[in-house]
């Protein structure tokens, strides 16, 4: 299973529902889908440091925040860091407290003409 991060309108969290319904009624593993409004919200949730944790942790495969703390270099913000993905979806916690990337993949879709106008909203603002 992988997980599909996107910039989309609000509302459309429904149209994929009904895609993963449909899905799911033809016995195919649905993805999970996680949507931004916005490229900025999006990396502002998903930093570098936090996509390296995610692809440090899938490497390593499941263990304890400080065995992954041992695996990072920078690893001040790694429990932080892990809470933040822990209430995105993207890391789950088992009962004995070991946390794991329960995705194959991860996929960020961004349209072109999205962040073009973000790119744009952005710089508007800055000056």
């Amino acid at each position: 299973m992988k997980v599909i991060i996107e910039i989309a309108k609000s509302g459309s969290a429904l149209r994929h529902a009904r895609q993963q319904l449909i899905e799911s009624q033809q016995g195919i593993a649905p993805n999970f889908r996680l949507s931004f409004e916005s490229a900025q919200s999006l990396f502002i949730q998903l930093t570098p440091a936090r996509l390296d944790l995610l692809d440090t942790l899938s490497r390593v495969g499941p263990c304890n925040v400080h065995t992954l703390q041992l695996a990072i270099r920078n690893n001040a913000n790694v429990r932080s860091d892990v809470a933040q993905l822990e209430e995105l979806g993207l890391i789950e916690r088992s009962a004995d407290n070991t946390i794991a990337v329960p995705f194959d993949s991860v996929e960020i879709l961004m349209p072109l003409t999205k962040a073009e106008n973000e790119k744009d909203r952005i710089l508007s603002s800055i000056g």
